[in-house]
């Protein structure tokens, strides 16, 4: 079984691959495939360094091109950065100075790293569809739910998005509420980076409302001190991480300025002198020093949002692994075993939510098994919620339009609609700041 990994010059590529090792099933062979031949190198070294080339472990093989990498793929994950980091940096500076947030999923950021990055992954999604039509693709790609919905009309449900936060606010949550997390059900709906827990359920037994009561067990877990024990009883439900710039706009807005750096400058920084050193290092001393690397954007993972709610360091077990790999990891088990497993995914609608359209994307628990991945029946969300969701997604919608036709008249208006741009005037200034754009009018 052939994995295909486009973006394989990653940073978190390492993590899927040492989920790999310890995956009954997992491929025997792995193609990494970047537009930057040094990176994908590099981090063959680091693969190298954790085992590649051992019994057992899957073959790592760096291919020249994008189609040699998908020939035989029966696997693909997409997982690339168009503009690298340094277009993350430009993405979130350049709203900032307007007063809103920017960043690779939220706000102005969120638009216009879309606005770059849709026309490549649907030259990605074509070519699968062209020369592995069988391969089922996993999105890791941000923004995820965007780029998985304009992937999903080449690839139609082959095309699966996927995130590690809500699965681990599920896991925090249900560790706070003293269950074992492999047990517990729960129902949660939204977009990427949108979306809220809604029950938590063991035995039979809802645990949420006792678990929101309990302001020493929301205090143990990252989502609990972000939010506050006030506004989550006041919500009735746990929100994801990312909606803590919703809630508390004004004080991210004040933390995000008030840093030395933004999270964009950071990683710029960090990787750069990661692969920089890589490219020159042994194989064991390349997997030590991404493992350094690693812990530390780890560490400094959300740094904004828990300083200005005073939420304090990462939990422990949160800095042992990206989470993003388990979730890859175990859509490909189901899919090719058939395994039947219960995942937060991004997937078609296919009325989920009845407000939106049956080929929006969003992110709710789904089953997976060989035939794909679909939502199961879930709780209908309440006004406040899907008036976030609605807004969100006409955005995310004006931002696919003007990828595709080059609209600047759709860019600005992707920019004005979202929730977190405050100003049309400061939305056009934005656009106009960050342009041009390749194919916009």
């Amino acid at each position: 079984m052939k994995l295909t990994i486009i973006g394989g010059g990653g940073f978190r590529v390492p993590l899927v691959y040492r989920a790999l090792l310890t995956t009954d099933g997992a491929p025997d062979r792995v193609a990494l495939h970047d537009t930057d031949p040094g990176r994908a190198r590099a981090i063959a070294a680091v693969l190298e360094g954790q085992g590649a080339g051992g019994s057992g472990a899957p073959a790592v093989e760096v291919a020249g091109s994008l189609d040699e990498a998908l020939r035989g793929a029966d696997f693909v994950f997409c997982a690339v950065r168009v503009g690298g980091t340094a277009g993350r940096v430009g993405d979130e500076r350049t709203p900032l100075a307007e007063g809103v947030l920017g960043q690779e999923t939220l706000g102005a950021g969120g638009v216009l790293y879309g606005l770059r990055t849709v026309p490549v992954a649907l030259r990605i999604a074509r070519r699968v569809r062209e020369l592995a039509p069988e391969a089922w693709l996993i999105n890791f790609t941000n923004p995820a739910g965007l780029v998985t919905e304009a992937m999903s009309a080449e690839l139609g449900h082959r095309v699966i998005g996927i995130c590690d936060s809500p699965l681990g606010l599920v896991r925090r949550a249900a560790r706070a509420a003293g269950v074992d997390p492999r047990e517990a059900g729960f129902d949660y709906l939204g977009l990427n980076h949108l979306g809220w827990l809604r029950t938590l359920t063991h035995r039979g037994r809802d645990l949420l409302p006792g678990l929101l009561a309990d302001e020493a067990a929301l205090g143990s877990f990252e989502e609990g001190r972000l939010f506050g024990p006030r506004l989550l009883r006041a919500l009735g439900s746990l929100p994801n991480e990312y909606l803590h710039a919703y809630y508390f706009r004004r004080e991210a807005v004040a933390a995000a300025r008030a840093a030395g750096e933004t999270r964009g400058e950071f990683l710029h920084r960090q990787q750069g002198a990661f692969f920089a050193a890589a490219e020159r290092a042994a194989p064991a001393e390349a997997a030590a020093l991404w493992e350094r690397a690693r812990r530390e954007r780890e560490e400094t993972y959300g740094a904004e949002a828990r300083a200005a709610s005073g939420a304090g360091p990462r939990d422990e077990e949160d800095l042992a692994g990206g989470g993003y790999e388990r979730v890859a990891v175990a859509v490909m088990r189901a899919l090719a075993a058939d395994e039947r497993t219960r995942l937060i995914l991004n997937v078609r609608n296919a009325g989920c939510v009845a407000a939106l359209p049956d080929d929006a994307v969003v992110e709710t628990v789904c089953e997976v098994g060989r035939q794909g991945a679909h939502p199961v029946p879930c709780l209908t969300p309440g006004t406040a919620e899907l008036g976030l969701m609605l807004q969100v997604k006409a955005a995310e919608r004006a931002t696919l339009e003007a990828a595709l036709t080059g609209s600047r008249e759709a860019a600005l208006r992707a920019l004005a609609l979202h929730p977190l741009v405050d100003s049309a005037s400061a939305a056009a200034r934005v656009l106009d700041a960050a342009g041009p754009w390749p194919g916009l009018a």
